[in-house]
């Protein structure tokens, strides 16, 4: 009894009782899933949760719920790195279900992948994915009919026209996040600046759009705003090439909220880069501006 009595005291001592794992065990499975989904996503894939116990293990391996939300992005704190091979677990394991996805480094075949195991995906958020070709894209995105959020940032290898095609095959795209590392700055480019932004402005059902450091000028800025009249959410930070004079003002005052070339991106999430600029007074007070605020 004394023995007994001591490992409480000190059971005590580091912060409270401990309850016995078959109180865990024995948890109704709505109150298991719902300890579960408060779980970090990482906990899940890795595999720390299903460790606790058999009925632990048995929902984190066979409860589609728990698998509609997926996020691999790689988090500080956590030594492992989700890899391709554990993402597609985590996908299968949702069985069809998966509502949410989000990841980073993803590729071609992994896009494909999901593709295939998740039909009814609203959300898809790819960040720093340099290994998603426009080809790649394009194979997938026809596959997910009813897409209502896409992020494709830092995805270098997409680009120009094919947000067109992005915007015929999603037609319930509400939300669309495209941001570069590096804004640029130049009105002598002879190169269409405006081509993504054109193509873009075919997603005609958005409600929220965020073009962080995109080139587009005023004739890109203005087809979105004139297809695109659902519009409440406009992010256009960097983007140094738009002036706005006071057709496009009038344009833009349907706007709810909107975020213009030299805000702040302190509330970013993404690094950010300084612009890129060429060598013209022009651009020199553009980035006096950005830089100092005078």
């Amino acid at each position: 009894m004394s023995s007994l009595s001591s490992r409480r005291r000190r059971r005590l001592r580091r912060g409270g009782d401990v309850r016995p794992s078959a109180d865990w065990a024995g948890l109704p499975i709505d109150a298991l899933l719902s300890v579960l989904h408060k779980l970090d996503p990482m906990e899940l894939m890795m595999g720390g949760a299903g460790r606790v116990c058999r009925s632990w293990r048995r929902a984190v391996r066979d409860e589609p719920v728990l698998w509609r939300r997926i996020d691999t992005r790689f988090r500080k704190g956590h030594r492992c790195q989700i890899d391709e091979d554990t993402a597609k677990e985590a996908v299968r394991r949702g069985s069809r279900r998966c509502e949410a996805f989000c990841g980073e480094d993803a590729t071609d075949h992994f896009l494909l992948f999901l593709a295939e195991h998740a039909p009814t995906l609203k959300s898809l958020r790819l960040i720093f994915s340099d290994r998603i070709s426009n080809e790649g894209l394009l194979k997938a995105i026809n596959k997910f009919p009813v897409l209502e959020e896409l992020e494709l940032s830092r995805c270098k290898h997409v680009f120009g026209k094919v947000y067109k095609f992005i915007g015929i095959a999603c037609p319930h795209l509400k939300s669309f996040r495209l941001s570069c590392l590096h804004s640029y700055r130049s009105e002598a480019a002879k190169y269409n600046k405006d081509e993504e932004a054109i193509a873009i402005s075919t997603m005609s059902a958005l409600r929220s759009l965020q073009l962080l450091g995109s080139e587009l000028t005023n004739k890109g800025l203005t087809a979105i705003l004139d297809n695109c009249t659902r519009l409440e959410y406009l992010d256009i930070r960097h983007c140094f090439n738009i002036c706005f004079d006071t057709a496009l003002r009038a344009k833009c005052a349907r706007i709810k909220m909107m975020k213009l070339p030299h805000d702040s991106t302190a509330d970013y999430d993404l690094e950010i880069g300084i612009p890129i600029l060429r060598r013209s007074k022009t651009i020199c007070r553009d980035y006096a501006l950005w830089k100092f605020g005078t």
